[in-house]
């Protein structure tokens, strides 16, 4: 059972950009509240916003005013080695060259509660095994991260984030570049592990089917709003009608889909 503890939050949160003295504002009176035990999808047409939402809610941008809290603090006051132990990136950047094992790359999540030596206490065996079962690869923990395949790479990053053991997963477009098989694997991958674990998840993705098939809720940015709900609330709002800018892409609410017309 999920609680309704709420583990992030935004109280009239303005984002965007300081350029030359002036304020680009992306998106604002943002209020949103992301709960322990959900998988939360933030959809949006490409260049709305999306990232730099995602980099103001983690603490790596600042925002242009209003506040983000993770579990009643604000995200600004943490020290770097506190948040890492609260919050848990999965970026898409390729990863530098190097020869860790599969094992090694989901290891590194551990680092936030290492000695200054680096050295794996019996817990952090205990959490990335944990971490490993709940992703099902313990057949590839000996190979090399780039023997494996994107849509295997991208497991194994989410299983280094739950090796990390926060109570937050925050995600960036996490099934980029994978066919429909490992795209819907990702998606029933993270809502069994919100379910699972408890953790709140929070992912951006352009997958927006898949998205209101399997999300608790999403965040739905457009140029006009920024709306937080339930799919099917969200549906019946027509929220998702004003989503793209084209008289061809329209969204049936009743097939809960996008149809593209001639």
């Amino acid at each position: 059972m999920s609680s309704t503890k709420i583990i992030i939050a935004s109280s009239n949160l303005s984002i965007g950009y300081h350029a030359k003295g002036q304020h680009s504002v992306i998106a604002e009176n943002l209020n949103l509240k992301l709960k322990e035990g959900q998988l939360i999808s933030l959809v949006g047409a490409n260049g709305i916003g999306k990232s730099t939402l995602l980099r103001t809610l983690t603490g790596i941008q600042k925002p242009l005013s209003g506040t983000v809290t993770l579990n009643d603090k604000d995200i600004h006051s943490y020290q770097a080695l506190a948040l890492a132990q609260n919050l848990s990136l999965v970026l898409t950047e390729k990863l530098p060259p190097s020869n860790l094992t599969v094992f090694e790359l989901i290891a590194l999540g551990r680092q936030p509660y290492t000695n200054w030596l680096g050295k794996l206490s019996g817990e952090d065996y205990e959490k990335i095994t944990q971490a490993v079962e709940l992703t099902h690869i313990e057949h590839l923990l000996a190979k090399k991260h780039h023997e494996i395949s994107d849509g295997q790479l991208q497991i194994v990053l989410i299983a280094r984030a739950l090796a990390q053991d926060t109570p937050l997963i925050i995600l960036d477009e996490p099934t980029t570049h994978l066919d429909l098989f490992h795209k819907v694997s990702v998606f029933k991958l993270l809502k069994k592990l919100s379910q699972e674990t408890n953790k709140c998840i929070l992912f951006s993705t352009h997958d927006i089917d898949l998205a209101i098939q399997l999300s608790d809720e999403i965040i739905v940015m457009t140029e006009a709003t920024v709306a937080q709900d339930q799919p099917c609330n969200l549906i019946s709002k027509g929220i998702f009608n004003s989503l793209f800018k084209d008289a061809s892409i329209t969204f049936d609410g009743e097939k809960g889909k996008f149809v593209i017309s001639n």
